[in-house]
C-alpha cells in the first residue's frame, strides 16, 4: 500500500479480495450484535491514495442512535442524547451506550457483562467508583442527569462522557468502546438519561443480510476475474512464446 508503483490488474483484483474479506468480517460482526443494547455498527470502505497504488482499507463506526424501547424496568437506562456511560472492566475503563443494568452480589450497578458503571466524583464524598445500592432499598430512581437514588437518598451521579467529533473509537467485546484521546464530562443539564428504557443496536438485520449477500457475490466475481487473468497469462506463456 502506498508504494507508488502502478498496480497491475492482478494487484487490483487481489486488493479487491482483501477489501471484500474485510467488509465481510465487519458485516458478520454487525449481524452478531443486532440484539446487543447500544451497539454501534461499523462500516468498511476503501480510501484512494494519491500515489496511484491500490486503495487502503479502512473502517468507521456509525454513531447514530439506535431505537429507544420503553421497558418499564427501573434498571434499564438509555441516553437520549450524545455521550457514553463509563464502565470499569478488568482491562480498564470502557465507554458504553448499553443500559440494561442489574445489581451484582455486592449490590453494585453493573452492565450485562458484570462491569460496574462508575459515578462522578463530587463534593459529597463520592470517590467516583461503582454505585452501591443498600440492601434494604425498596425503590431505585435515576434522574435525567443520571443521579441514582434509593428511597429518595442520592447514591451518586453516573459519569456520562463524550469524545471530540471525529474521534475514532475501537470496538471492544459486549458493545463497549475503548476510549482514545481526550474525554469530556457531559454537563448534567445537557444529559437525557431515560429510566425504564433501553437503546437498541443501530444495526438493521435485514440491511446487513442484504449487504452480506452483495459482498459474497462481489467476492465471487473478483475470484472469476483473477481466474481469467491467470488463464490469459498461462496462454501468453505457453502459446504465444512458441516458435512458428
Amino acid at each position: 500500500m502506498g508504494s507508488g508503483i502502478r498496480p497491475t490488474g492482478l494487484d487490483n483484483a487481489t486488493a479487491a479480495l482483501r477489501y471484500y474479506e474485510r467488509r465481510q468480517e465487519v458485516v458478520a460482526n454487525n449481524l452478531a450484535n443486532v440484539n446487543t443494547d447500544g451497539f454501534k455498527g461499523e462500516r468498511a470502505f476503501a480510501r484512494l491514495l494519491s500515489d496511484g497504488s491500490t486503495p487502503a482499507i479502512e473502517t468507521a463506526t456509525d454513531f447514530r442512535s439506535g431505537p429507544i424501547t420503553q421497558t418499564g424496568a427501573p434498571l434499564d437506562l438509555a441516553l437520549g442524547r450524545g455521550g457514553f456511560f463509563v464502565a470499569q472492566t478488568g482491562a480498564g475503563e470502557r465507554l458504553t451506550r448499553g443500559g440494561s443494568l442489574h445489581l451484582d452480589d455486592a449490590r453494585r450497578l453493573v452492565d450485562q457483562s458484570g462491569n460496574a458503571l462508575l459515578a462522578e466524583k463530587d463534593v459529597a464524598g463520592n470517590a467516583g467508583g461503582p454505585i452501591e445500592v443498600p440492601a434494604n432499598a425498596r425503590t431505585i430512581t435515576v434522574s435525567d442527569s443520571g443521579m441514582v437514588s434509593a428511597d429518595g437518598k442520592d447514591l451518586g451521579r453516573l459519569r456520562v462522557e463524550n469524545v471530540p467529533a471525529g474521534t475514532r473509537l475501537q470496538h471492544d467485546a459486549g458493545g463497549l468502546f475503548i476510549p482514545a484521546g481526550a474525554r469530556t464530562l457531559v454537563p448534567p443539564e445537557d444529559r437525557a438519561v431515560h429510566q425504564g428504557a433501553r437503546e437498541e443496536s443501530n444495526v438493521s438485520s435485514v440491511g446487513s443480510l442484504v449487504d452480506m449477500i452483495a459482498v459474497q457475490r462481489a467476492y465471487a466475481s473478483v475470484q472469476k476475474v483473477i481466474s481469467t487473468i491467470d488463464s490469459a497469462r498461462s496462454i501468453a506463456v505457453t502459446e504465444l512464446a512458441k516458435p512458428n
